[in-house]
C-alpha cells in the first residue's frame, strides 16, 4: 500500500510540477510562439523544426497536437504542414526524458528554493517566468525522486521482476503496458518518467523498457483522437496521421527491436546508466522515426485522403467563426492569434461591404446592395462571438503585452462592426437612389468614386496593421485618414456650391452629406484600430 500511495503521490508532484513549468515556459516564450507558428511553410523539415522547438517550449506533444487539429480546423495549416509539425512535436517531447534522466538529487531543494524566491519575490514579469520554470523543474524531479523511492521496494518482489523479465522475452506485452499507462495518465512524458524512476532503482533494464517506449508513442495518440471530437473532416486527418505515424513507426521498430537496442548501447558508451539509455532510446527512435518518414511526406498525405476522402460539404464559413477554437483557450496567446484572425476575417467582409455599398449605389447594381444587406448581420454576429471568445481569454494567465493585446482586439471588433454599419447606411441611401427618390448629378458619382477609392486603400492598411502590427501601415493609416477629412470638407463645399446654382436637388443633397459623413467615419474607425494595436505592442 505505501508503494501505491508514494508512486500515485510522486506521479502527481511530478505532473504538477511539468505543467508549473510549462506555464512559465509559455508565459516566457509565448508572445513569439504564434509567430513561431505562422512561419509555416510547405518544406517539410521547417515543418519538422517548428514542431519540435514549440513542444520542448511547451513540453508536451499533446498539447502541440491539440493545436495542430484546432489549426487544421480553422483552416490556418494544410494537411502536409500539419504532418510536418507532429512529427517535430514527437522529437520536442523526448527533451523531458534526456533532462530527468540525470540524477541531480542533490540539486532538487535549491533549485526549488531559488525558483520560489524568483517566482514570488520578483518584480519583473520575465524574472518570474524564469522562477516558474525553475521551481516548476524542482517540482517535477522532486516527484520522480519520491517515485523512484517509493518503488525501490519492488526489488524484493519477485513477481515484479519477472513481470520485467516478461516484457523483455515477449516485447509486445511491455508495448500493450506502455499504451495503457499512457492512456491512464493522458502524458507520455509522464509515462516515460515512471520507467526512468524504475530505471533509476534497478528495477527494470533496457530490453524492457524499450517496447514499453514505444507504446507510449502509441498511447498518446488518444489525445489527438479526443480532439478531434466534433472537428472538420480536415481536422480528424491530422488526427488520424498523427495515429498512423505513430502506429506504423512503432510497429517499424518493434520488428528491428533487437538491432536497435543494440544501437542504443553502442551510442550511449558503456558507462551510460539505465535511465540515460532509456532517454536516449526514446530519442533516437523518434528521430530515426522522423529521418525515415520526411522523404515520404507527400504520398503518406495522399494516404490519409484515401481513407478519410473529401466529401461535398455544405460551407458557408462567412456566416460561422473560422478560426475560433474553444480548446485553444488554455493556450492564451494561441487563442488571442485565432481571434485576431477571426478578426482580420470579419475586417474583410466589412472591407467587402463598403465596396458593394459604393459601387452598387454608382453603378446602380441592385444585387450589390442587397449582398451588403445580407452580409452585415452576419459582421454583427461575428464581432459578438469574437468579443465573447475575447472576453474567456482573459480568464486564463497572460502577459502584460498579451492583455493589452487582447483588450485591443476587442475594441478593433467593435470598430470593424462600426464599419459595417456605416456600409449599411450608404447601401440604404443606394436602395433610395436606385427607387429614384432622388437622383445624384455626375459631379457627386464621380466625387463619391474617388471618395470610395480612399476609403478602400484606408481599410486595407488598418488590416494590415491588424494582421502585422507594422508601423509603416499604422503612418499610412493616419495619411489616409487625413485625406479622407481634407476630401470630404473640399466635396461638402463644392456641393454647397451645387445646391446655390441649383444644380442639385435638396433631398440628394442630404443623401451626398450623409454618404459622406458615412465615409468620413470609416475613417476614423480605420485610424482607431491603427492606435489601439500599435499602443498594445508598446506594453
Amino acid at each position: 500500500m505505501d508503494i501505491v500511495i508514494g508512486l500515485v503521490g510522486g506521479l502527481a508532484i511530478f505532473i504538477f510540477g511539468m505543467q508549473f513549468m510549462s506555464t512559465g515556459l509559455k508565459n516566457a516564450a509565448g508572445d513569439r510562439m504564434q509567430s513561431i507558428l505562422e512561419k509555416l511553410t510547405g518544406n517539410a523539415v521547417l515543418g519538422v523544426g517548428i514542431g519540435a522547438l514549440v513542444t520542448a517550449l511547451i513540453q508536451s506533444s499533446s498539447a502541440t497536437t491539440v493545436m495542430v487539429v484546432g489549426f487544421v480546423n480553422a483552416g490556418m495549416m494544410n494537411l502536409k504542414q500539419a504532418l510536418a509539425v507532429i512529427v517535430g512535436a514527437n522529437i520536442g517531447t523526448t527533451i523531458t526524458s534526456q533532462i530527468i534522466s540525470f540524477k541531480i538529487s542533490q540539486f532538487i531543494m535549491p533549485l526549488i528554493f531559488v525558483g520560489f524566491l524568483l517566482y514570488f519575490m520578483a518584480r519583473k514579469p520575465s524574472i518570474r517566468y524564469s522562477g516558474a520554470v525553475i521551481l516548476g523543474f524542482g517540482i517535477l524531479m522532486h516527484g520522480l525522486d519520491i517515485m523512484g523511492t517509493s518503488l525501490a521496494p519492488l526489488r524484493d518482489y519477485p513477481a515484479f521482476s519477472e513481470l520485467m523479465i516478461l516484457f523483455s522475452v515477449r516485447p509486445w506485452l511491455g508495448l500493450l503496458a506502455g499504451i495503457v499507462v499512457t492512456i491512464l495518465l493522458q502524458s507520455s512524458s509522464a509515462a516515460t518518467g515512471v520507467l526512468i524512476a524504475l530505471a533509476g532503482t534497478g528495477l527494470i533494464p533496457l530490453e524492457s523498457a524499450v517496447p514499453m517506449i514505444l507504446g507510449t508513442n502509441i498511447g498518446t495518440c488518444v489525445t489527438a483522437i479526443l480532439s478531434s471530437i466534433g472537428t472538420s473532416r480536415v481536422a480528424k486527418r491530422a488526427a488520424l496521421g498523427h495515429v498512423l505515424f505513430n502506429l506504423l513507426g512503432s510497429l517499424l521498430f518493434m520488428l528491428l527491436l533487437d538491432p536497435f537496442t543494440r544501437m542504443i548501447y553502442l551510442i550511449s558508451g558503456d558507462m551510460a546508466s539505465v535511465p540515460r539509455l532509456i532517454a536516449n532510446a526514446h530519442t533516437s527512435f523518434n528521430l530515426i522515426n522522423a529521418l525515415i518518414f520526411i522523404p515520404f511526406l507527400k504520398p503518406f498525405t495522399r494516404l490519409i485522403y484515401r481513407i478519410l476522402p473529401e466529401l461535398e460539404e455544405e460551407k458557408e464559413l462567412s456566416k460561422n467563426p473560422v478560426y475560433l477554437d474553444e480548446r485553444m483557450l488554455k493556450t492564451p496567446e494561441i487563442a488571442t492569434s485565432l481571434a485576431r484572425k477571426e478578426l482580420l476575417s470579419i475586417g474583410n467582409l466589412a472591407r467587402k461591404n463598403a465596396r458593394n455599398a459604393l459601387n452598387g449605389l454608382v453603378s446602380r447594381n441592385p444585387k450589390k446592395l442587397r449582398k451588403v444587406m445580407e452580409t452585415e448581420p452576419v459582421i454583427d454576429r461575428l464581432e459578438k462571438q469574437t468579443a465573447q471568445y475575447l472576453s474567456r481569454i482573459t480568464q486564463g494567465s497572460m502577459s502584460p503585452h498579451m492583455s493589452a493585446l487582447n483588450t485591443a482586439l476587442i475594441h478593433v471588433g467593435y470598430d470593424l462592426e462600426r464599419i459595417g454599419d456605416h456600409g449599411e447606411n450608404i447601401a440604404q441611401i443606394g436602395q433610395d437612389y436606385l427607387e429614384d427618390k432622388f437622383t445624384f448629378s455626375q459631379a457627386a458619382l464621380e466625387e463619391m468614386e474617388q471618395m470610395s477609392e480612399l476609403i478602400q486603400d484606408c481599410i486595407k492598411q488598418a488590416l494590415k496593421v491588424l494582421e502585422t502590427s507594422d508601423p509603416g501601415a499604422a503612418a499610412k493609416v493616419r495619411d489616409y485618414e487625413r485625406e479622407i477629412d481634407l476630401k470630404e470638407r473640399q466635396l461638402r463645399q463644392k456641393h454647397t456650391d451645387r445646391l446655390q446654382q441649383s444644380k442639385c436637388l435638396p433631398e440628394a443633397g442630404l443623401a451626398f452629406l450623409d454618404i459622406l459623413t458615412n465615409m468620413e467615419r470609416i475613417g476614423d474607425h480605420c485610424q482607431n484600430i491603427a492606435n489601439v494595436i500599435m499602443e498594445a505592442e508598446q506594453v
